[in-house]
């Protein structure tokens, strides 16, 4: 089992990621959560992981904070949520606001996340109510400085486009994805517009 990765930012490719260990690249999936939380290409990432394997595929995820992993993997335990439905709504909220959502019986908070209609909303606020780990604390940063480190790729042309491709894998429809980014070009980096466009979304 992989359970943690330190090395080389190499690229970011929203949701995918990519880390250099030790001239090992290690493709990873992760939430947009931990997506913006991670420092420039180029400069060290250590990220908690979680592995998936299928019959077809070996998967591994990728989050900045503990705490995300362990709702990940708490997520995957209810009855029709599988890792892509884990990461939309992880995508969509950090830790806290899913508890509160949880707590409070907040359907309809839940389902402005893609994937998730009425029932599946109901069926998370009832079997994740017993099943949240304990919040301990905050985990370390996604990732510190590293010099030297060579190259790093290219910046990507065109944010706003990678942005509704990850809103996409995520979940959302094209017409969705598009319209949730409407106006929001001039927030910068993919990573900024999936931010402000997911904020937008869960803001109803």
């Amino acid at each position: 089992m992989i359970g943690r990765l330190r090395g080389t930012l190499v690229d970011k490719q929203p949701p995918w990621l990519l880390v250099d260990v030790a001239g090992v690249g290690y493709e990873l999936e992760a939430s947009m959560t931990t997506l913006v939380a991670l420092p420039a290409l180029g400069e060290e990432v250590a990220l908690h992981t979680h592995l998936t394997v299928r019959d077809d595929a070996h998967l591994l995820y990728g989050f900045a904070r503990e705490q995300e992993r362990a709702l990940f993997r708490a997520l995957i335990r209810v009855n029709g949520v599988g890792p892509k439905l884990a990461l939309a709504i992880l995508s969509g909220m950090d830790e806290d606001a899913f508890i509160r959502c949880v707590m409070d019986d907040d359907v309809k908070a839940l389902t402005r996340l893609p994937g998730v209609g009425k029932k599946t909303a109901e069926r998370l606020i009832v079997e994740m109510r017993d099943r949240f780990p304990h919040w301990e604390g905050n985990a370390e940063p996604a990732g510190m400085p590293l010099e030297a480190v060579g190259a790093a790729p290219a910046a990507r042309q065109d944010p706003l486009a990678d942005a509704e491709a990850a809103l996409v894998s995520l979940g959302y429809k094209p017409a969705e994805a598009a319209r949730m980014l409407t106006g929001l070009e001039e927030q910068g980096s993919t990573e900024a517009i999936i931010k402000a466009a997911l904020a937008r979304r869960m803001a109803g």
